[in-house]
């Protein structure tokens, strides 16, 4: 597995780097296989460190935790725990999604932008209501069930997922609702 084990702001010594390995890859190693690559970037925010884990598996699906606390390693520890009850809670579903698929997840590219926020600044810019578009980005759409689109949005620690159904090819979109519940939206024409 490939590590990239960074710090904004903070210098990541090779103590914390061997550390991070070495727990990472044990945690992971429970659960899954094949994990392709995983990226752990350390931060600081006021008094307390943050540490953000994004690993990616052999599967196609994508695992993301966060940790905060007030000292660098248990940032990390806060981290990996995250991830462990992840991975544990899908554990059954990782290892089905990876027997019953012939393949890797595909994934599809897809324009993404951010808009501007503020509407005066659009009627300022040529009177218009249109949202003047800020940045410009290539996404990732990944092809999926409608049960591994959820679990990729939980594993993800995401709030929805668009992805193409594979079952009919259509773009649909799976997103966690105010009541707790998880929504399914999918916009083919029934009629």
């Amino acid at each position: 597995m490939r590590y990239t084990i960074s710090g904004k702001h903070i210098d990541v010594g090779d103590a914390l780097s061997t550390h991070v390995k070495s727990e990472l890859g044990e945690t992971i190693e429970k659960y899954s296989q094949r994990p392709t690559d995983a990226t752990v970037t350390f931060s600081k925010d006021a008094h307390q460190y943050l540490c953000d884990a994004v690993v990616h598996l052999s599967t196609g699906l994508t695992v993301q935790s966060r940790g905060l606390a007030t000292e660098i390693y248990a940032a990390f520890e806060a981290c990996r725990e995250k991830m462990d009850k992840q991975l544990r809670r899908y554990k059954r579903r990782l290892k089905d999604h990876h027997k019953d698929r012939a393949a890797p997840v595909v994934f599809g590219e897809a324009g993404s932008y951010v808009l501007a926020a503020d509407e005066d600044e659009w009627e300022s810019q040529g009177g218009s209501l249109e949202p003047i578009i800020i940045a410009e980005m290539e996404s990732r759409v990944p092809t999926l069930s409608v049960g591994d689109a959820v679990m990729q949005m939980e594993l993800a620690g995401t709030p929805l997922l668009v992805f193409r159904n594979e079952k009919h090819g259509g773009v649909n979109v799976v997103h966690r609702r105010d009541d707790g519940n998880v929504g399914w939206i999918d916009p083919r024409g029934n009629g």
